[in-house]
């Protein structure tokens, strides 16, 4: 079993289709970077949440230092190529929108 903490367990690996060593190869190779991806984008809903938390608390404080945790995980993310780089951008806009917005 292959495991990326909460978000990345591959409970089985699904082998019974391949017939070539390639073919099982590449299937092993697609469960764990989609463990891997399932694992990078629970972080970014974990942080997320935390950053609603925060806003909706008013600690302007701990939503900023949420927000600049937040862009650096959705930039590294995106440059591994799990989200889109326009993707991370966009998530970013938004949560800077919603700090900008705290009273």
């Amino acid at each position: 079993m292959l495991g990326f903490g909460a978000y990345g367990t591959i409970e089985k690996e699904v082998t019974d289709m391949a017939h070539s060593a390639s073919a099982r190869k590449r299937i092993r190779q697609s469960a764990q970077a989609n463990a891997r991806n399932r694992w990078r984008k629970g972080r970014i809903k974990d942080s997320t949440k935390a950053f609603a938390t925060a806003v909706a608390a008013g600690d302007k404080a701990k939503a900023a230092e949420t927000y600049k945790a937040m862009s650096k995980l959705l930039d590294q993310v995106a440059a591994k190529g799990t989200i889109h780089r326009n993707a991370a951008a966009r998530k970013k806009s938004r949560l800077a929108a919603r700090l900008n917005g705290m009273k």
